[in-house]
């Protein structure tokens, strides 16, 4: 194979690996954004954690929280581990480019050496000169010189297809070894990770532990929590039932279905009404975190905050009603035409009833327990129809 050729080839492999490259690097842009949003959310409930040790006795925040963590970090050593597999492709890929341009380059020297070599033993030592002057003939003359043209020609491109290949081989062999550093030092977060998550779920076992020890207690806080939400389910319930009576009587909706319509248009797109927290409790039925054998069933979710925690109406519309309900606190209800948004367990209210709010306007303060759990229980409602407000609410970022 000639040179050109060979350069030709080695030019078509780089072009291929650097899009292989480049394609790996989005994923690692992909990979190392998840990371991050992972980090995020590990510090977040770690701080929530901390919140709820203060008053030094394991509680069902504590574990939710730690629960989140465990989670997080699941989830943040999946992205590792996928992170150290791309690189390793990536390691793989340059190791077989290094090797074909060594042994491209070796066989372009050898090449070149054997040129000089069959040059200057087909002259028998002759200078140029006296190889263009001991011509014959005129014609032999410009043959001779036009060889010698050639010839420079060769080994000059000879040369620079030498200069080409080192250059290549040496910036794959710098990028081999950053990739391959850069692997290490992933495998070693990886490694710290795992002990983190270790500790977490040794953690985790020691609160369900404690709280198990406490059934009886459990069972009674499990119980006052229901009739709480049965108190709060009357609440919106009579509050939906007035509302449609009225829009009978007036034979025609009390708000305008624009309303209704845009509100709609927004699932998956509604702001979070805290900014920061995560779902401790989902919708529906489940299992009890600790208790064996027994379901919780959670009308809206459970959203875990910090203390002191904004809370902001999520959709535009008119507080139609501001009330108190006993282990539910203060609470506030939204109609948005045909929804309502219920917003539970504040210890501030910022509204009243009949007032217009806008996204983002502040309905109140999350209330904080005696365990140190800040927590609001948020609810989406069609009418009489409870829906998962996780469906509604935009992924946090």
């Amino acid at each position: 194979m000639s040179g050109s050729s060979r350069l030709s080839i080695l030019l078509l492999l780089a072009l291929i690996f650097s899009v292989q490259v480049s394609f790996s690097q989005k994923s690692k842009s992909q990979l190392e954004k998840e990371k991050q949003e992972n980090l995020r959310r590990i510090e977040e409930a770690h701080s929530i954690l901390q919140e709820t040790e203060t008053q030094k006795k394991s509680t069902l925040g504590q574990l939710s929280a730690i629960s989140r963590q465990i989670e997080a970090r699941e989830m943040l050593i999946k992205s590792i581990s996928e992170e150290v597999d791309l690189l390793g492709t990536d390691i793989d890929e340059l190791s077989q480019v290094v090797k074909s341009l060594d042994g491209d380059l070796k066989a372009l020297k050898q090449e070149y050496a054997s040129m000089i070599y069959a040059a200057s033993k087909s002259r028998h030592g002759f200078d140029r000169l006296t190889f263009l002057f001991s011509a014959q003939t005129f014609s032999q003359f410009l043959r001779r010189l036009s060889y010698l043209s050639q010839y420079a020609e060769a080994r000059k491109t000879q040369a620079v297809q030498i200069k080409k290949v080192t250059e290549a081989l040496n910036g794959q062999k710098n990028e081999f070894e950053a990739k391959r550093t850069e692997q290490q030092k992933l495998l070693a977060s990886q490694v710290a990770e795992n002990k983190n998550l270790l500790s977490l779920k040794t953690k985790q076992s020691s609160v369900i532990k404690d709280l198990s020890s406490r059934e009886k207690q459990l069972k009674n806080e499990l119980a006052q929590r229901k009739q709480a939400i049965d108190k709060l389910d009357n609440l919106i319930a009579e509050l939906i039932k007035a509302e449609l009576e009225k829009e009978r009587v007036a034979k025609s909706p009390v708000t305008s279905p624009l309303i209704s319509s845009n509100f709609e248009g927004s699932k998956t797109k509604l702001p979070w009404p805290v900014s920061s927290g995560f779902v401790s409790s989902r919708f529906g039925r489940h299992p009890h975190p600790v208790l064996k054998g027994v379901e919780v069933d959670n009308q809206g979710i459970d959203i875990q905050t910090g203390q002191d925690e904004i809370v902001k109406s999520v959709f535009d519309g008119t507080v139609a009603t501001v009330a108190f309900v006993p282990g539910m606190n203060s609470v506030v209800i939204i109609k948005h035409g045909d929804y309502y948004t219920l917003y539970a367990r504040l210890k501030k209210v910022n509204v009243k009833k009949g007032q217009e709010v806008k996204i983002g306007d502040i309905v109140g303060e999350v209330f904080t327990d005696t365990d140190g759990i800040s927590e609001i229980q948020f609810q989406v409602w069609k009418n009489n129809q409870k829906l998962d407000p996780e469906k509604w609410l935009m992924t946090k970022k």
